[in-house]
């Protein structure tokens, strides 16, 4: 895989990055969303119980590489997400971004996020934080690994995770 020569990234532009995804989630643009990620992208959501668990040896509520990833995206466009049909309103807060380090091609990046979701006169709030790997492509960003791991001490009252955290 050809990568083009890896530039200097300022916090700037990673707030930029991860603003833009929010937007995109929160406006169900799910496939504008799907080419932020890498082809060998990874999407991570750990239990509450285990928030730094690995995903090969711990029950993770998402675990899901980018075929699965595909996968979740039209079903939550199509019919058949009967938990997100009609899909529900959404809304992200991110904060606190920071560029953790930086190795070879990978730029380790964390922010803290509320998500706030919206369905039939009820508000689920999720909050918690991710830990993305970011790369390069062709002068952008890129999601090569996105974790999102929740603060809350269990799902209740949501029960479950429907959305894209």
């Amino acid at each position: 895989m050809a990568t083009a020569s890896v530039l200097p990234i300022t916090r700037q532009q990673v707030e930029d990055f991860l603003y833009e995804e929010a937007a995109l989630l929160d406006e169900w643009r799910l496939e504008e969303w799907l080419t932020l990620l890498t082809e060998d992208a990874a999407y991570y959501v750990p239990s509450t119980d285990m928030p730094d668990g690995d995903h090969r040896r711990h029950l993770f509520l998402v675990a899901d590489d980018m075929t699965r990833i595909r996968s979740r995206v039209k079903q939550l466009l199509g019919r058949f997400a009967h938990a997100e049909y009609p899909h529900s309103r959404t809304r992200r807060l991110i904060g606190n971004v920071r560029i953790r380090k930086v190795e070879g091609e990978h730029i380790f990046v964390t922010a803290n996020f509320i998500v706030n979701r919206i369905r039939m006169e009820q508000v689920d709030t999720y909050i918690g934080r991710y830990e993305h790997i970011l790369v390069q492509r062709d002068g952008t960003l890129k999601i090569r690994e996105r974790r999102a791991i929740l603060d809350l001490d269990s799902l209740r009252p949501q029960g479950k995770v429907s959305i894209i955290l």
